[in-house]
């Protein structure tokens, strides 16, 4: 009979990711889902077991869903904010939180048919008031289109609107259509015929709006780095940017996701609303996260491929933590890293690209890793 010591096994060596937790049996593995998951600060992250999520989505899911975590459920409905799933340390925190995470709708303008409004700026579109002369402002915008052709499902821009983060008005028209209306969307819309007579003309419509955007900056600047031109935020841009036959350069935009709202002017607070709100988290930045080029200026590269595999073999699971890094660029990044000086591109590098390639925006965003 053999001795109980042979008997008894060996406790089976468990290689868990820092991250999201999962557990492999060799460590092989665990590099490999780390070259695949591309973990990072900036993912959402549980509050209570500190786990990361790929989306806020599945963060919910985690915490709330049909087969959620029983502690992380338990402590969020004790101390923890059921919009934005914060965890707090005491009761007063989390009232004092909850007072400014849930805002107030904003007052739709309503269908009734007014004059253009526009903001009141230079002749070269620089605006009268800059609170942080350090960082890039931003603007939000949305359309809304009414349809054209035969069966009129194709979409027109009849009224477009602008908005900065104080949620003020910067542009607000009506839009001559481009082709016959065979269809107002009226039950969405709220848009008659009479509501589209004598009205601004797209052209001009599309000069208010880029000379607003570039804010003075030269074409090749914008191009660039942006410079001190605004970035541009809304729910569909690839469709309002067609729409009016318009290019505006990937990097200065940030896409939000559609809310089912049809106000022009609610779309855009909501938008904005949304992106100050991802804008302002606190993550822990990397060394060389601001010092990174730009996005749109390489295509990513695995942070795990500059590694030799051997040297990954003896990284424990917090240091295979430590260098991965998300292939998309935070939003909060637009608020901590200032942007440097760069030098100007030459006068034959400064030709601007016509609207039609804006259809090949989203194939780009997805190139360059920016998150919807």
């Amino acid at each position: 009979m053999e001795p109980e010591s042979e008997l008894t096994k060996a406790p089976t060596t468990r290689h868990k990711c820092s991250a999201c937790f999962k557990q492999y049996k060799l460590k092989e593995h665990l590099i490999a889902h780390m070259k695949k998951s591309l973990h990072s600060p900036h993912q959402p992250k549980c509050g209570v077991c500190e786990k990361h999520c790929k989306s806020f989505e599945s963060l919910r899911e985690h915490i709330c869903g049909p087969l959620a975590k029983a502690d992380c459920s338990k402590i969020l409905k004790e101390r923890g904010c059921g919009l934005c799933l914060e965890i707090f340390d005491s009761p007063n925190l989390l009232n004092e939180h909850k007072e400014i995470c849930c805002l107030p709708a904003p007052v739709p303008l309503g269908t009734i048919r007014t004059a253009p409004i526009q903001s009141e700026t230079d002749v070269l579109g620089r605006s009268s008031q800059s609170p942080d002369r350090g960082r890039i402002e931003a603007v939000a915008i949305d359309c809304e289109m009414v349809g054209g052709g035969t069966d009129g499902t194709l979409d027109i821009c009849a009224r477009v609107c602008l908005i900065d983060e104080e949620e003020k008005i910067l542009f607000h028209t009506y839009v001559e259509p481009i082709i016959p209306v065979t269809d107002y969307r009226t039950g969405v819309t709220g848009m008659t015929e009479d509501h589209l007579k004598d009205v601004m003309p797209l052209k001009e419509v599309r000069d208010k709006i880029m000379n607003i955007l570039q804010n003075g900056e030269s074409i090749s600047r914008l191009r660039l780095d942006g410079g001190k031109a605004k970035r541009l935020v809304g729910h569909s841009l690839d469709n309002d940017l067609n729409c009016l036959r318009m290019n505006y350069p990937d990097h200065m935009l940030r896409y939000e996701i559609q809310t089912g709202v049809h106000d022009p002017y609610e779309d855009s607070v909501s938008a904005m609303r949304l992106y100050k709100r991802m804008q302002g988290q606190d993550h822990p930045l990397g060394k060389s996260e601001c010092s990174d080029p730009p996005y749109h200026t390489k295509s990513f590269a695995n942070p795990f491929d500059s590694w030799q595999p051997k040297e990954l073999e003896k990284m424990t699971p917090d240091e295979l933590f430590k260098i991965s890094k998300s292939n998309y660029r935070c939003w909060c990044l637009d608020l901590r890293c200032s942007p440097e000086p760069q030098l100007e591109l030459s006068e034959m590098e400064q030709t601007w690209p016509s609207w039609p390639a804006a259809r090949g925006r989203a194939e780009n965003r997805a190139t360059w890793g920016w998150s919807s």
